[in-house]
């Protein structure tokens, strides 16, 4: 069974504040040597992820690419805002609704934002990842450290 987590963003976080935890969950499993789909809201926030990874500092840079960019395989993270055509372990959700390829995926992350809003369609989405089987958690946000 697929394993899923929501993590519970903080009151006034900033789009900015989400790509940072984006990216350093995705350093987390990066380093446990498995590979991620970030499934990007669109081409906008896709290109944002994409240079916020350029921009890490040289030690704590991961080999990605934009979706169809790249070696055929793709790095062993991909960012994208159309459906994935090749598999990964782990699926992190920045969508408005829950991806009908998550069930493609071993281990799944997204997120509550702290708004009404945001809070309600993340309900819906961990409705919809419950019903396509995966066995879900919530948790605070990780702290962003930068003393790996």
């Amino acid at each position: 069974m697929s394993q899923g987590c929501f993590y519970l963003l903080p009151e006034a976080s900033s789009p900015e504040a989400l790509i940072l935890s984006v990216c350093q969950l995705t350093t987390d499993y990066y380093r446990q040597g498995l590979g991620v789909f970030i499934y990007a809201q669109d081409q906008a926030q896709a290109e944002m992820l994409d240079e916020a990874f350029w921009q890490q500092p040289a030690d704590g840079f991961i080999a990605h690419n934009l979706q169809g960019e790249g070696p055929l395989q793709g790095a062993q993270v991909i960012i994208g805002w159309q459906t994935p055509q090749s598999g990964r372990a782990v699926l992190i959700n920045l969508a408005p609704l829950a991806p009908d390829f998550a069930r493609r995926f071993k281990q799944l992350v997204d997120f509550v934002p702290a708004d009404d809003a945001g809070k309600q369609a993340a309900r819906e989405r961990f409705k919809a990842y419950r019903q396509a089987g995966f066995t879900l958690t919530t948790a605070p946000v990780p702290s962003q450290t930068q003393d790996e």
